[in-house]
């Protein structure tokens, strides 16, 4: 059996701001079954400690960053976990990233520079016995982790993987600041972890893990491309042959319209949805209609692309659509979507996030909407093919890996799941919508769409597949 640590910043359901979080919650499950083993260290944020009991501590360090610091073990569900208890950075109001005002913790690049230390003690000294083949790090909260290892001398007997979810964000913090990091020299150049002067940890993790993932195919091929690598194009064309897209699954026990008690009525066909689709619209206060009803179920950026949506939205709802979103993030994208709810009688908005209503929403739309400019993977779309919810998508990332577009040849051979739609601009959207309520008016075609989207397979069972095999391919070799 291979011994994974996975090393995480959130991990679904216990603390959650996105996909990452579901992603490091279903991973270790889905992986049993193929003959791994995998422990999550996460920080010791409230609502960790709070949801679980940790046990006696295995390792403890008298200075982190800054303070003392100790992990322990906990069980939450089937979740193993090792939780970092590091008061002086994780207990605080806010969330796990920002602070009360919204903005960024200014002491974040040490709080997941600790992180990403005792994930490489773990690794190099284990922890109660335990230790790990591998470090799976996730995003630029355990970049540095790989770096620390190979400093601590365990590089050649533990490896190291790094998925990036979203390049997005590379964990930068002053170049001054790299011997607070414990950055060592050997590893402050251009070929290392600086960045323009600066320290990155996605960087660090790039460079130096044994070998980097991606959530997507599509997004893997796109980020070695300036127009989506953020600056790290080069650094992923250089490490091409170490480099990989693994598409994300889903949990198909939490989210199954079949058992999922959080909607209205459950259901195993299309038909099943009617009820949920009434329940929502009563929700959001919307009036019943022939045209499809539409969910958005996002974070509110410029990534996502609501605000091509609000540009296309009038010409939807003329044609009688209706929309329904559930969302936070950007302020000024929340008034604008609160002035659409008030100004159309065919939109409803809900500024915020609500798990239960986010299932409510895909069991109760006829579609689901996610015209992002970029994508990694996405996961709403994969939430909308389970509960016969069309996806309409931008044509990037894994939204094109996961959707079959509606075109008039996927239409004869019986195999659409969904409606893509490029360039990433309005224009293109409202086309996409277009199709949207054209498909919708023809039951036969409609129908047979759900059923191809609910029948698509979404789960993890093929991923964890290839993370098993990407693990033995990288643990043999040593």
């Amino acid at each position: 059996m291979i011994r994974v640590l996975s090393v995480a910043s959130e991990i679904a359901p216990l603390v959650k701001t996105g996909g990452l979080a579901d992603v490091t919650g279903a991973l270790p499950h889905a992986l049993e079954a193929v003959d791994v083993e995998m422990r999550t260290l996460v920080p010791g944020y409230p609502q960790i400690l709070s949801a679980c009991d940790p046990g006696p501590p295995l390792m403890e360090e008298a200075d982190l960053f800054g303070g003392p610091a100790r992990v322990r073990p906990a069980k939450a569900g089937d979740l193993r976990l090792l939780v970092l208890e590091a008061p002086h950075l994780y207990d605080r109001d806010g969330t796990i990233y920002l602070a009360p005002d919204r903005s960024d913790w200014a002491d974040n690049a040490d709080r997941f520079a600790a992180l990403s230390w005792i994930a490489a003690r773990i690794g190099a000294e284990g922890a109660e016995g335990w230790q790990p083949d591998i470090l799976h790090c996730h995003d630029w909260q355990a970049g540095l982790a790989p770096l620390y290892l190979r400093a601590m001398g365990a590089g050649d007997r533990v490896a190291s993987v790094l998925t990036v979810h979203n390049i997005a964000f590379n964990g930068c913090s002053p170049g001054e600041r790299r011997g607070d990091l414990r950055i060592p020299d050997w590893a402050w150049h251009s070929e290392g972890a600086e960045f323009w002067g600066q320290v990155s940890s996605l960087k660090a993790g790039l460079v130096y893990a044994d070998r980097v993932t991606t959530v997507s195919p599509t997004y893997a091929l796109e980020l070695m491309t300036s127009e989506f690598g953020m600056g790290m194009e080069g650094v992923l064309r250089a490490r091409r042959k170490a480099f990989c897209g693994i598409l994300n699954g889903i949990d198909t026990d939490l989210w199954d319209p079949a058992r999922d008690r959080d909607i209205a009525g459950r259901f195993k066909t299309p038909q099943g949805k009617l009820r949920n689709r009434d329940a929502l619209l009563a929700e959001f206060g919307l009036e019943p209609g022939d045209g499809p009803l539409a969910v958005v179920v996002s974070r509110l950026t410029q990534q996502k692309g609501l605000d091509l949506l609000l540009e296309a939205l009038p010409h939807f709802l003329d044609r009688g659509g209706r929309l329904a979103l559930l969302g936070t993030g950007d302020a000024a994208l929340e008034e604008a979507w609160r002035q659409a709810a008030a100004r159309y009688r065919g939109v409803g908005v809900c500024i915020g996030y609500d798990e239960a209503m986010s299932h409510r929403m895909i069991a109760g739309g006829d579609a689901i909407l996610v015209p992002s400019r970029f994508e990694p993977c996405g996961l709403t779309q994969l939430y909308g093919l389970r509960y016969g919810a069309i996806p309409v998508v931008a044509l990037t990332g894994g939204l094109a890996d996961t959707v079959i577009d509606a075109n008039d040849a996927a239409q004869k051979a019986g195999v659409a799941t969904g409606i893509q739609f490029a360039p990433v601009n309005a224009l293109a959207l409202s086309g996409a919508l277009d199709r949207l309520i054209d498909l919708h008016a023809d039951a036969a075609q409609w129908r047979r769409v759900q059923r191809n989207a609910m029948r698509h397979p979404v789960g993890w069972e093929s991923s964890a597949r290839q993370y098993a095999d990407l693990y033995e391919s990288m643990t043999t070799r040593r």
